[in-house]
């Protein structure tokens, strides 16, 4: 089979670009990853003894490493191919998975998390269904707990960029579907859903990252990462 990449990008839709892309997703030095994830385990802080959902999980970078910090975890997702990744890593702690399409109704009970994770997901929500989704998010979140986002920024895609990954068989650039939503598109399907917003922030590619990683040197000074903290509305 060539390994000629060919010129216009594949793309798939966001579950079968997953499941493809689940056999190389964690060897990449991806830079959005690599700046993403301190950020999420800062938010977090100490999670054991509490009962966490990651709500799209991937290959379970997140859902992994807070089951080994004793935490209680559920971690979701459609991708078949992501969710086999992540039980193979998933050796140590109370961790439960379940293949689940995140775009309707979540399986877990109203107030049953302390915490609420959905990680590099939103870019992949179209934007008319944020809102549900963030509905969901407050729903299965305990009154005093909290929720943390994180999402691509969007100005990546006014430079081209988005969720892409090389086929290791092809060669081929090959593009989960993604939306093109706006940081407004998200803090207003936050609010919209009745969540109270305790802190957004956008983080750009700084001089370490860029000096240590070849891929995140063109993205020097250039944002992309969007970062969320959302609690349940009084209501």
């Amino acid at each position: 089979m060539s390994t000629t990449p060919s010129a216009a990008p594949r793309i798939l839709s966001t579950r079968d670009g997953y499941d493809l892309w689940a056999e190389i997703y964690d060897t990449e030095q991806n830079p959005l990853i690599l700046l993403e994830e301190p950020e999420v385990k800062r938010h977090l802080g100490d999670v054991r003894g509490l009962a966490v959902a990651d709500v799209g999980c991937g290959t379970g970078r997140h859902a992994v490493r807070l089951a080994a910090e004793r935490a209680h975890v559920t971690a979701l997702d459609f991708s078949e191919g992501m969710i086999g990744r992540a039980k193979a890593k998933a050796t140590v702690g109370d961790i439960s998975f379940v293949v689940h399409d995140i775009a309707t109704p979540l399986p877990l009970a109203d107030r049953s998390m302390d915490r609420v994770i959905n990680c590099l997901v939103l870019d992949h929500v179209p934007t008319a269904r944020l809102e549900a989704l963030f509905r969901e998010l407050g729903r299965i979140c305990k009154r005093d707990g909290f929720i943390v986002v994180s999402v691509m920024h969007p100005a990546m895609m006014l430079r081209g960029v988005q969720a892409r990954f090389t086929d290791p068989k092809t060669g081929q650039e090959t593009r989960p579907e993604s939306s093109p939503n706006v940081i407004s598109d998200y803090v207003m399907g936050a609010l919209g859903a009745g969540l109270r917003v305790l802190h957004l922030s956008e983080h750009a590619v700084g001089d370490e990252l860029a000096s240590s990683v070849p891929r995140a040197a063109k993205y020097l000074g250039w944002p992309v990462l969007f970062m969320m903290k959302l609690a349940p509305g009084d209501t």
